[in-house]
């Protein structure tokens, strides 16, 4: 026979609450290490030292603690109990030999056997408790042990003089006052050891530091590397791989990957070569062929078909072809708006440039120039206003072209970038084009490292905004 347990009505609420404290714990924990994360240095460097540095202040503060609350707690307690041993003496004395002229004698034993300076005052009060001091270890050792040995009233200064202790005991119709080398009742050597946690410290970074450094230098260098092929550089001319095996392992990965693409891209060009030198001499002879036979009005259709035929294996050869190959130089903006301005007059178009920072970029030329081109060719064909900003600074280079045309609807920004995809409605290409120059154009944009953004225009039209490292 089954049997159920019966639920109170408030075991469901704390389930509730255990639960959602439950779920409250993996948030906090994300959002600490996200705070972490935010303020956690980027570079591999720093947070390789940090990896350091972090566990041997951890060690030495584990260390510091509970050496200084254990070892010099031993060690006060039992310096402390032999200095009260001596006060508590020298109270056995004075009320031993109660006569003035044997309070001399005493005063010379406690100076020459147990290095105390005392003296007898009259029975005035105790003065009041002063303030406790941060560090009260000894104070309240000290005051302990004379509770335990004495037993009288008493009062001590361990503030005052850093070097001499005052203690005072209240007897039997005066008052017995000691002066104390604070090195009798303290273990005094804390400098000592702070010397030597920091000292050891500093050792051990003046030897992870350039360790560190000199590890993480192959790391930096392949970085670089990577990125100088990433933007269609020549790869540093030093560059081999270097430091721990994994790092060689990764540089040696790297150095036949660039061999195996450099490879590809130079038979891909042969390639190509061959096929359009090829399809030239083929495309000329229909030429050659219709200029010889028939009259003009029978040939001016078919000439006109092989001319968009060309100008159609112009731009598939370009686009598979790309410009990888070409080296990088510099190209100078200035100029280029410069021409731009002749065209625009030409095309009568109302264009205006503007420049900040340096004109000269770090580019392959003939590539970037082609970018531009074909980014502003869009702009000549479907707008009448055309605003080109451009912005060189920090290691990039931003552009930024708006128009006042029709434009692009957002859901087809992205497809616009699709080799031989065309707008009907919009300004991809015109009839006589391919689809494929904004496609060549972030082509080229991604093999510098950079890219090409589509956004509408304050101006009304389409704005493209191209960004590359320079």
């Amino acid at each position: 026979m089954a049997t159920t347990q019966l639920e109170r009505p408030g075991d469901r609420g704390l389930s509730a609450r255990a639960t959602r404290a439950l779920k409250a714990v993996p948030l906090a924990w994300k959002r600490f290490w996200r705070l972490v994360s935010l303020y956690m240095p980027k570079r591999l460097y720093a947070r390789s030292l940090i990896i350091v540095i972090a566990p041997m202040i951890l060690l030495q503060s584990v260390l510091a603690f509970v050496f200084m609350e254990r070892h010099w707690q031993t060690v006060t307690q039992r310096l402390s109990q032999a200095t009260v041993r001596d006060i508590a003496a020298i109270v056995d004395l004075v009320e031993t030999y109660p006569n003035d002229a044997d309070y001399a004698n005493i005063i010379r034993i406690a100076q020459d056997r147990m290095q105390l300076k005392i003296d007898l005052l009259p029975p005035d009060p105790l003065p009041a408790p002063g303030p406790k001091p941060f560090f009260s270890i000894l104070d309240e050792i000290l005051s302990s042990e004379i509770t335990h040995q004495i037993n009288r009233p008493f009062w001590i200064d361990t503030v005052g003089n850093s070097n001499i202790i005052e203690v005072r005991v209240q007897l039997e119709g005066k008052v017995l006052r000691a002066f104390v080398r604070r090195s009798q009742a303290y273990a005094s050597n804390t400098h000592i050891f702070l010397i030597w946690m920091v000292g050891t410290s500093l050792v051990l970074l003046m030897i992870a530091i350039p360790f560190l450094r000199n590890q993480i230098r192959p790391i930096l260098t392949l970085a670089e590397a990577a990125e100088s092929f990433g933007k269609g550089r020549p790869m540093p001319l030093d560059f081999r791989p270097r430091g721990a095996e994994e790092v060689r392992r990764a540089g040696f990965a790297f150095i036949q990957m660039r061999e195996r693409i450099e490879r590809q891209l130079e038979q891909r060009t042969a390639m190509l070569t061959g096929v359009s030198h090829d399809l030239r001499t083929i495309l000329t002879r229909f030429k050659l062929q219709i200029a010889l036979t028939g009259t003009k009005a029978d040939t001016e259709a078919l000439g006109q078909d092989i001319d968009d035929m060309q100008s159609m294996l112009e731009g598939y050869l370009a686009f598979a072809r790309g410009e990888a190959t070409e080296d990088a130089g510099r190209f100078n903006l200035q100029a280029y708006f410069d021409k731009l301005g002749e065209e625009a007059t030409l095309r009568k178009r109302k264009l205006s440039t503007a420049l900040a920072g340096d004109p000269n970029v770090h580019v392959r030329p003939h590539a970037f120039a082609r970018l531009l081109s074909n980014v502003v060719g869009n702009a000549f064909r479907y707008a009448k206003t055309i605003e080109i900003n451009a912005n060189h600074g920090r290691g990039s280079l931003l552009v930024t072209i708006d128009d006042d045309g029709p434009g692009i609807p957002p859901e087809k920004r992205e497809d616009v970038f699709k080799p031989f995809v065309r707008l009907d409605e919009a300004r991809n290409l015109d009839a006589s084009g391919t689809g494929l120059g904004l496609a060549i154009a972030r082509d080229i944009a991604r093999s510098h490292g950079g890219d090409i953004m589509l956004d509408k225009s304050p101006l009304g039209g389409l704005r493209a905004v191209i960004k590359v490292p320079a």
